[in-house]
């Protein structure tokens, strides 16, 4: 049994301190928001993921997961071994990741710390941050104690973050002292997997090279959808029959309204804002993130084209978080569609089955909707934003009824072209093949 302090209780710190408590170690989970630290103490978790809620309460149960918002108490009160920094990056004005809540938790740990640690960089940081947070704790410590930075970057999906911890395809670490990573790889052998240890900057350009990549492949597709739409081709065989070559995949080939959330966004932005600051030309960065922007104008650019116009009209979106199995409304492409159908004068209803409180906080003059059924009633148009299993059930002839006219645009692509003209609905949907509002 390791003791592990745990800074930040976002999804990242949540999830991998709760999943290390699971592994048998003692962790002590830190936060500055103490409504957040309060609320975890009653057994209130500030996000939603499957299966997270039950997993928390089974190891404070257990007695190997605390909560606290002192830094004194989480990393001396174990004493902690390792102190995790998962603390939140968010964009900059420029797009550069923000590292104010990095500083703040390198120079907290600085202050209190009595005895040797290895401090852990979880957080999604630009590269050299590794080095950035050395000197900051030795600038802060009241007396020099030893410590070592080990870059430990996390791939976790919302939604299915907790498979992603115990099962990863890899555990990426880079130290300049390989005895501190070969401590922290040790941490991780229960997980069996594939552990890779390099240097600092390498294990973090890691980082934002994979979730770039992952960008691309969606960008990708939804450009050779619009080409497909065109033609008279269906996206989805075309991802089908690209994804068959083992040096592709099928993974990430999904046509549609694009990515959001909280890392692809500003994981792309911050690797062309890096790019760019060392005279590089990040041009497939560009259009990867211009072809993502497009995809949310494209599916508002569908309604209008079968309604004629937007103005006085009523266009529901189904589901808002911008994944499934999530309530994370950061970089939702929901947001984007809300504001752009209401600058063109339409009336915007809303529904999500997990998502309704945190959607409450950032949509504006949106009308939420307690079932699918409910948003369907008087709407010209149903815009499908969000891939619930759920909506993939519907009782279409049901929610035809409820609809003022039977217009759907699948942002998705979960709905057959097809079974939905059978049900008698003008229906859209990305790349599959076919023009028009038929």
């Amino acid at each position: 049994m390791k003791n592990i302090c745990v800074v930040g209780v976002g999804y990242v710190g949540l999830v991998t301190g709760t999943c290390f408590a699971d592994l048998g170690n003692r962790v002590c989970c830190l936060d500055i928001n103490a409504e957040r630290i309060e609320g975890l103490k009653r057994g209130i978790l500030p996000i939603y993921e499957p299966g997270l809620a039950e997993m928390v309460k089974r190891n404070v149960q257990a007695g190997r997961l605390s909560f606290t918002t002192s830094y004194e108490e989480a990393i001396n009160g174990l004493p902690a071994d390792f102190v995790f920094i998962a603390v939140g990056t968010p964009e900059g004005v420029d797009g550069e990741a923000d590292l104010r809540y990095v500083r703040m938790a390198a120079e907290s740990i600085a202050d209190v710390a009595d005895h040797p640690l290895i401090i852990v960089n979880k957080s999604t940081v630009p590269v050299g941050t590794g080095d950035w947070v050395a000197d900051i704790i030795r600038a802060h410590q009241k007396k020099p104690i030893p410590f070592s930075v080990v870059s430990n970057p996390e791939f976790l999906r919302e939604g299915s973050a907790i498979q992603d911890f115990l099962n990863p395809d890899r555990v990426v670490l880079g130290s300049l002292d390989r005895e501190a990573a070969a401590k922290v790889a040790d941490l991780h052998l229960p997980l069996r997997t594939t552990i890779m240890i390099t240097d600092l900057r390498t294990a973090e350009m890691i980082k934002y090279a994979s979730n770039a990549f992952l960008a691309a492949k969606i960008s990708f597709i939804n450009e050779i959808a619009a080409i497909c739409e065109a033609l008279g081709a269906d996206v989805k065989e075309v991802a089908a029959g690209v994804g068959y070559d083992k040096r592709i995949g099928r993974t990430f080939l999904d046509a549609g309204i694009g990515w959001g959330g909280s890392c692809f966004p500003k994981d792309v932005k911050a690797l062309a804002y890096m790019a760019t600051v060392h005279g590089r030309h990040p041009q497939l960065l560009q259009a990867v993130m211009d072809i993502n922007t497009d995809q949310r104008r494209l599916v508002v650019q569908k309604v209008r084209d079968c309604l004629g116009t937007l103005e006085g009209k009523t266009v529901g979106l189904l589901g808002l978080a911008f994944k499934p199995n999530t309530d994370d409304m950061r970089d939702a492409p929901s947001i984007d569609i809300a504001h752009m159908l209401q600058a063109e004068g339409a009336l915007v209803k809303a529904y999500d089955p997990v998502a309704m409180v945190s959607a409450a906080r950032v949509l504006h003059d949106v009308v939420l909707a307690e079932d699918p059924y409910e948003l369907a009633e008087g709407c010209d148009a149903i815009i499908v934003v969000t891939e619930w299993n759920e909506f993939k059930q519907l009782d279409m002839a049901r929610l035809k009824r409820a609809m003022r006219q039977p217009v759907i645009v699948d942002g998705r692509n979960i709905y057959e072209p097809e079974t939905m003209k059978a049900y008698g609905f003008t229906y859209r949907g990305i790349g599959r093949g076919y023009n028009g509002c038929g």
